[in-house]
């Protein structure tokens, strides 16, 4: 039987981050798409992060989650 206890916290609670594409725009605010979630690990030392996407372009911000649709 192998240890599932990491999989099954991340499946069981909200993610405490989501990551966002950011691509900047020239005298533009930048262009923010939702690609993923992240949850951190119990020791507070790192963080499990799941992307629906791989952006090609601009870079991956993680932001606290939310209530509120960001």
């Amino acid at each position: 039987m192998s240890d599932n206890t990491n999989n099954e916290t991340t499946a069981s609670k909200a993610p405490s981050h989501v990551a966002y594409q950011v691509r900047d725009r020239e005298g533009k605010k930048g262009f923010w798409t939702r690609i993923g979630s992240a949850w951190a690990h119990g020791d507070g030392k790192g963080f499990n992060v799941q992307l629906e996407v791989v952006p090609l372009d601009g870079r991956i911000t993680l932001r606290v989650a939310t209530e509120t649709k960001d």
